[in-house]
């Protein structure tokens, strides 16, 4: 299977449903942050594998919280993915924070405020 072939698209969306179903519905962590979200999932071509990227709505310490949270609950998490998807393989699920709308907001805001200023300068 090739990574990006359809079948391997089709494996990434079905994983990344259930692990937000299984975040959403199952844990019950205090370290998980309400505010997480699966923002992507990332399965190897041979299903051994996942890579999921997570994104914590929250300060710093609320992300490394919930990153320790998920890795800890990791067992719970894949037998949970082994029941509802019926796979070959369960993958190993390594979790990786994900901060690319906390940079996309930033970036935002500096294009904004350099805006801004271009606009007082005409004025």
């Amino acid at each position: 299977m090739r990574k990006n072939s359809i079948k391997n698209t089709r494996v990434n969306g079905e994983v990344q449903r259930e692990l937000c179903n299984i975040l959403r519905d199952g844990i019950k962590d205090p370290r998980i942050a309400p505010m997480t979200s699966i923002v992507a999932v990332e399965v190897a071509p041979d299903l051994k594998t996942c890579k999921a990227y997570v994104s914590v709505f929250g300060n710093e310490k609320m992300q490394q919280d919930t990153i320790k949270g998920l890795v800890s609950a990791e067992g719970f998490i894949r037998r949970e993915l082994a029941h509802r998807l019926n796979m070959r393989n369960t993958p190993e699920i390594k979790f990786v924070l994900d901060q690319s709308i906390e940079y996309g907001v930033a970036m935002s805001k500096k294009i904004d405020d350099v805006t801004r200023d271009l606009k007082r300068e005409d004025d």
